[in-house]
């Protein structure tokens, strides 16, 4: 029977065709929890989503690493139950729990069937209000922690994220990986664990999403349920930090023939009257796939790499333009100058009508893809009241992006585009790259 449950589980994940002007509701739990909720009665299947703010940027002094464990640990037993039981109880219920950590927050999401919805919410409050943090539990995650540290250290491209992250971001929580180092975590204490599940689950940054065979009513009981006994308050935000890394080029020597590069200039906040325009322009630039300038001058032309992309950061106290890509050694050098080449015609000649209406094209066109089923309305849901949008959002998106002229792209592209503040880090051997910072 079991068996039987969870293959209906998946079907009713594909089911709900995608869709992007959802019927949102705002939801106000009787203790005075908020939510977002898309009601959808006709399959008995329900997504939750839940996001508390802060995430890793959290980590106390010291301590980096403790938040991305402590996150490990939540489903690693709670209450009477450890691991195990806690896993079978999933399993019995044909329910999905994840927890997941990034930069800025931690994610609880789950997917259970209607006729489970009571006890798979209890687990999940007992996850977030009482883990055990067993001191056997805590060894076997650390383990499987330290063992993705040990493996990241030979990765070029994890290095080069690392590098950037410190020469940009210095001492911030930002500068250092969400993980921290194979010293850090082993020294961390079962005091720090619970320390940091303090400082990071707590109301006062909690955003929740549900989608699917629920309604007003019962989501209200449910979040009381699993959130309302969670303290008020946890540790306060960071504060804000520039993308500031000194323009030029570094070079971080690695014995790899293939060499891989990231590159960045400091950005521009999503709630920033021009961001659409500057959205597009990132996805003339390199947002689009295959479609875009760097894709067609770096790779389509000459061959330098397999791919390359950009893409835009609006962390919670940072924003940047990034990108990235890699290429053999003897033709690093080249690539580097390819895509200098390029920022300066962005900052210098803007984009084309063509180009306009390509991209404007690609974004509304992409955007419904992004609704294709309960679970990931949800998680949309989430990051949409995280960034401040309104509950029109998903219907009013399309047209901010029409709405945007070429002489308002190409403004944007003049104030935006820096060429002269551009900072290559490359890890590798590339041949004939001179660096010119450390």
């Amino acid at each position: 029977m079991t068996h039987m449950i969870r293959a209906l589980f998946a079907l009713l994940i594909l089911a709900v065709p995608a869709r992007a002007e959802v019927d949102i509701q705002e939801v106000t739990s009787p203790g005075g929890i908020e939510a977002w909720l898309v009601e959808e009665h006709s399959i008995p299947f329900v997504a939750l989503e839940i996001s508390f703010r802060g995430g890793a940027s959290l980590d106390d002094a010291g301590k980096r690493g403790a938040t991305n464990l402590m996150t490990g640990l939540l489903e690693e037993g709670s209450g009477d139950m450890d691991s195990r039981a806690f896993a079978e109880a999933k399993q019995e219920l044909a329910t999905s729990i994840g927890f997941d950590i990034y930069g800025d927050s931690i994610s609880v999401s789950s997917r259970f069937l209607t006729e489970n919805m009571d006890a798979s919410t209890d687990l999940i409050a007992a996850s977030l209000t009482d883990p055990t943090f067993s001191e056997e539990a805590i060894e076997r995650v650390r383990g499987q922690v330290i063992s993705h540290l040990r493996s990241r250290a030979t990765d070029p491209d994890d290095i080069a994220g690392d590098v950037m992250a410190a020469a940009a971001y210095g001492d911030h929580p930002y500068g250092r990986y969400l993980g921290g180092t194979v010293e850090s975590v082993t020294a961390l204490t079962r005091d720090d664990i619970v320390a940091a599940w303090r400082n990071a689950i707590a109301r006062d940054r909690v955003y929740v999403a549900a989608v699917g065979d629920v309604t007003p009513e019962q989501l209200g009981a449910l979040m009381d349920k699993v959130l309302g006994d969670l303290p008020e308050n946890g540790k306060d935000f960071p504060p804000e930090v520039a993308f500031d890394p000194e323009p030029g080029v570094s070079v971080t020597d690695f014995d790899t023939p293939q060499s891989v590069a990231r590159f960045g200039q400091p950005g521009m906040k999503i709630t920033d009257p021009d961001f659409f325009a500057a959205f597009i322009l990132n996805t003339v630039m390199g947002g689009s796939g295959f479609e875009s300038r760097l894709m067609d001058e770096v790779r389509e032309k000459r061959g330098l790499t397999y791919g390359i992309g950009t893409y835009m950061i609006d962390s919670d106290y940072t924003e940047a333009l990034m990108g990235s890509f890699s290429t053999v050694n003897p033709r690093m050098a080249e690539a580097v100058g390819v895509v200098q080449d390029e920022w300066r015609k962005m900052a210098e000649e803007g984009i084309t009508e063509e180009e306009l209406e390509a991209a404007k094209l690609y974004l509304t066109g992409s955007y419904p893809l992004r609704f294709d089923g309960n679970a990931r309305i949800a998680g949309m849901l989430v990051s949409m009241q995280m960034d401040g949008y309104s509950v029109d959002y998903p219907k009013t998106r399309n047209d901010k992006v029409n709405a945007v002229t070429l002489e308002e792209a190409n403004r944007v592209a003049a104030e935006l585009y820096d060429p002269d503040n551009l900072r290559f880090f490359v890890v590798g051997r590339p041949a004939e790259l001179e660096p010119t910072v450390n």
